[in-house]
């Protein structure tokens, strides 16, 4: 079955530029949307030319107060679709009307900053629907019709119908004939009964009295002058035209304070890259400065390392170390010795371990050498409280 769907949509899109693209993105779309159904028909420009366009017209189901709701709508796609965003309408049946809001104006057109900010592949029709699905659950486009009921008996025409303006009738409401027509919007005409446009000079027609004529001044045939139809259609226009003007001022000032905005943010962000920059020249120079002074001391520990290298060639290290007092001296010595005492006999211990020495040699030259080491370790002791020395054992 999605074989066929997408072989007819191909065949219907044989003039789209970017065909496989929007038959995916179509086929996406009518899977979870059911009620969706892709249309060809003629779509009807603001210049007054008309193109034919694939066009997805049917429900999307809205949760609005905990109840759901099918909201109809059309959503037309340009032949460079998916790079051009589509152009969204409601589209009500008989039995509603539009409310007018920031996203929805009087034609049934629909505004969304998503629409404005379309980038493919980002954008696509389900996104989109997704869209539409949370804002009109926040905000209905449409709601019912409400029913009002003539206290007037049922008026009786005496000729036929008079093709002029006729009053009674709500502002707004003009009968279409059947095909397509050009509107203000660009919305191609369905032929289905009332709208919500005023009325112009070429569909000001076939409007059939409803209640009785009461007219005020001199008239003739129970109908209004052609001033006060012209008044009335100008009165129309200009409210039309002002609240047209409103919104595109409403939409311009948005637009103008995310702007704003965007400068705001723009100018604190060059703050913080010129804050950086000098906090990044001061860390140069104290990184310079700190290699300088590296350079500096490694050109003299290598001098002192030279110098100390050329003397101990010619010294001897003995002569190196010198005491500064005689005491001192004696320490220095008895220390040496009582090291010595004992490299000796742990190399004796070694000598026996291997079989070098008998133990009877082992111990004479030990007991020899732990007695002279005592003594030695004793007059150490000595010396060094003399000199004012912690004790070393």
């Amino acid at each position: 079955m999605a074989v066929v769907i997408e072989s007819s949509l191909k065949k219907m899109l044989s003039k789209y530029k970017y065909r496989d693209l929007t038959v995916r993105e179509i086929t996406n779309v009518i899977s979870p949307y059911k009620d969706l159904k892709p249309v060809m028909d003629a779509y009807v420009f603001n210049d007054g030319s008309t193109k034919d366009l694939m066009s997805l017209t049917g429900t999307v189901p809205v949760s609005y107060r905990g109840n759901t709701y099918n909201i109809p709508v059309c959503l037309w796609l340009l032949d460079v679709y998916p790079y051009n965003p589509p152009i969204c309408f409601v589209k009500p049946t008989s039995a509603m009307m539009i409310k007018t809001g920031k996203h929805v104006d009087a034609n049934g057109k629909i505004y969304l900053p998503y629409l404005h900010e379309w980038k493919h592949p980002q954008s696509d029709l389900y996104g989109l629907i997704q869209v539409m699905v949370v804002v009109f659950g926040e905000e209905p486009p449409v709601f019912s019709r409400p029913q009002v009921q003539s206290s007037y008996p049922p008026y009786q025409p005496t000729g036929p119908p008079n093709t002029s303006y006729m009053p009674g009738m709500p502002a707004g409401v003009s009968s279409y004939p059947s095909g397509h027509s050009a509107n203000p919007s660009g919305y191609p005409s369905y032929p289905y009964p009332g709208g919500n446009s005023y009325p112009t000079a070429s569909t000001a027609q076939n409007y059939n009295a409803q209640t009785p004529v009461t007219t005020v001044g001199p008239s003739q045939d129970s109908t209004i002058g052609e001033d006060t139809i012209r008044a009335s259609l100008i009165s129309a226009v200009s409210d039309k035209l002002r609240w047209r003007m409103k919104e595109e001022m409403d939409r311009a000032q948005a637009e103008l304070n995310a702007l704003k905005r965007t400068e705001e943010d723009l100018k604190t962000g060059h703050q913080k890259l010129e804050q950086m920059i000098s906090r990044l020249d001061q860390e140069v120079t104290e990184v310079d400065r700190n290699i300088d002074l590296l350079k500096k001391k490694d050109e003299e520990l290598s001098s002192a390392l030279e110098k100390m290298t050329s003397q101990s060639e010619n010294n001897d290290i003995d002569d190196v170390i010198v005491p500064t007092a005689p005491l001192y001296k004696q320490i220095l010595n008895l220390y040496a010795e009582e090291n010595a005492i004992e490299d000796t006999i742990f190399y004796l211990g070694e000598a026996l371990r291997r079989g070098v020495i008998d133990l009877e040699v082992f111990l004479k030259h030990v007991r020899l050498l732990s007695r002279k080491q005592f003594q030695l370790r004793a007059l150490m002791q000595k010396a060094r409280k003399t000199a004012g020395l912690s004790d070393l054992y």
